[in-house]
């Protein structure tokens, strides 16, 4: 049984809660438009230690849990998916055959119950941002990287190296699997670990992708100006639309300044330039 645990902080004290929710949970976090967050844990006893850490954490949180329907997450992420395109790139399932034309960078993508199968809006901002504005040669951070989509897709279009950073140990294996899949393992590399403390020591690079939270990719802000070259790009997704003019003030604060935006559907994404 799967548990849904709807958490009320102080406003101040929001961006803190969700950051350290990914980092404890290892599981992306849900912010709601009245500032709830949103986190998951699977039954009982866990429910249980994940709120007594949150009390402990934050004495302030209202806690209110709301049970799951089960799902079996092992087949279901593949209902519906197919091709999809964004610009020269290609992203492609893996149990669908395609042929790809002259030129066309593909991605064949496994996501198994990582995220990322490149279906999300959030990831297809992204995946559209990224195609836009990634040069050959370039060097790539990938921040919460899932199954390795974004990592592996600059990759495929001619990064000279790509590395992705995840919380969640269970995702790299399927994203190094998804790279070798990609004949990309030499030029990819997937990291276990908090992206504020790992993306500063893996640069200076030509562009950061952070498909993640609006709050975690405003506490990764300093850590993603410190991986960046002068004059180097990141992208920021994970966001909905109405988050764009709450983030977008703290992006020229550190120094960002905004080139390029994409909405597909309700999901933002924003590629900023480090002045």
């Amino acid at each position: 049984m799967w548990w849904a645990l709807d958490i009320i902080v102080p406003q101040r004290q929001r961006t803190a809660l969700a950051a350290w929710l990914v980092s404890h949970t290892g599981m992306a976090v849900e912010e709601k438009d009245d500032g709830t967050i949103v986190s998951f844990a699977a039954g009982d006893p866990s429910r249980g230690s994940l709120s007594s850490a949150i009390d402990a954490r934050f004495p302030n949180a209202s806690i209110t849990p709301h049970s799951i329907s089960p799902t079996d997450w092992s087949t279901s992420w593949r209902r519906g998916l197919g091709p999809r395109g964004f610009g020269r790139l290609t992203v492609v399932p893996s149990w669908i055959p395609y042929a790809p034309a002259d030129n066309e960078a593909v991605v064949v993508l496994d996501p198994e119950t990582a995220f990322g199968s490149g279906e999300h809006g959030s990831t297809r901002a992204a995946l559209t941002l990224l195609e836009r504005h990634l040069r050959s040669g370039d060097r790539m951070l990938d921040l919460g990287s899932g199954s390795g989509i974004l990592a592996i897709a600059a990759a495929r279009l001619g990064a000279a190296s790509a590395v992705g950073i995840e919380v969640d140990a269970e995702a790299l294996p399927i994203a190094l699997q998804n790279a070798e899949r990609n004949q990309v393992g030499e030029v990819t590399r997937f990291l276990e670990g908090d992206a504020a403390d790992l993306a500063p020591l893996l640069g200076p690079v030509d562009m950061v992708c952070s498909n993640i939270l609006r709050t975690v990719n405003q506490t990764l802000l300093p850590a993603i100006s410190h991986s960046l070259r002068p004059g180097g790009k990141a992208i920021f997704a994970g966001m909905e639309t109405p988050e764009a003019p709450l983030f977008c003030p703290l992006l020229e604060a550190a120094s960002f300044a905004p080139v390029d935006e994409v909405i597909d559907g309700d999901w933002w994404a924003v590629l900023g330039e480090k002045g």
